[in-house]
């Protein structure tokens, strides 16, 4: 029996602008299973960031389903969403989204000051720093950190929830190609060692190519879902 930890049903996202309606997302359907690794491609417009929103529970869709891990999560309110969104979905941007006065260990940690998890916070932050060899950076505040360093400290942080899936959005597009190389390798040993469902949004053929699965996406549809 397939594990799918997304299933995705004729989602829709329409945006209306006056008396303009703009189909963001136009009845997308499919399924990840748990511990692959997926890209998600497509042209500027194409609905790639409005996807990444819904599935990291960070919008609502107009209509459809979208089931999360064994959760119905398309019906739900904000603070439900926002609870979900903690405890599911990992994220790691492009800009890497770090707070600039703090430690890499207090940046790391503030996914489970969120959820209210006190016990062995620091333990734990500390832990998924050492996973991202990152052991002797912890005292370290970002403007101490290369990019590359940065963009670790960035993927500690959404893997320390222990979440059921891992979302990327162009994780090596602010780095020079040695540190989006080594990136890349990271967050595939990740899935390879620990089984982190992987979900990359990128422009990059080269990064692409090293998924398992690519979505493309051309005016909010599925143009394409091929290995």
């Amino acid at each position: 029996m397939t594990d799918n930890v997304i299933l995705v049903n004729e989602l829709r996202k329409i945006y209306k602008i006056g008396e303009i309606e703009v189909r963001a997302l136009d009845g997308v359907s499919f399924n990840i299973e748990r511990g692959e690794v997926i890209a998600i491609m497509g042209p500027s417009g194409s609905g790639k960031s409005t996807l990444m929103n819904l599935l990291g529970c960070l919008d609502h869709p107009t209509d459809g389903s979208y089931n999360l891990d064994g959760e119905e999560v398309s019906e739900l309110d904000d603070d439900q969403l926002a609870g979900i969104r903690n405890r599911k979905v990992g994220f790691v941007f492009q800009s890497f989204n770090l707070l600039p006065r703090q430690t890499a260990l207090a940046n790391v940690e503030l996914p489970m000051r969120y959820a209210g998890q006190v016990p062995e916070r620091r333990k734990r932050a500390s832990e998924a720093l050492e996973s991202v060899g990152l052991a002797d950076r912890v005292n370290h505040r970002p403007t101490e950190l290369s990019g590359g360093q940065q963009q670790r400290v960035a993927i500690a942080r959404a893997l320390v929830n222990n979440p059921s899936i891992l979302m990327a959005d162009e994780p090596t597009g602010n780095l020079d190609s040695k540190s989006g190389k080594e990136i890349m390798e990271l967050l595939l040993n990740l899935n390879k060692d620990k089984g982190t469902t992987l979900i990359i949004v990128t422009h990059d053929p080269r990064i692409a190519e090293q998924t398992k699965r690519i979505i493309r996406l051309v005016d909010g549809k599925i143009a394409e879902a091929a290995a």
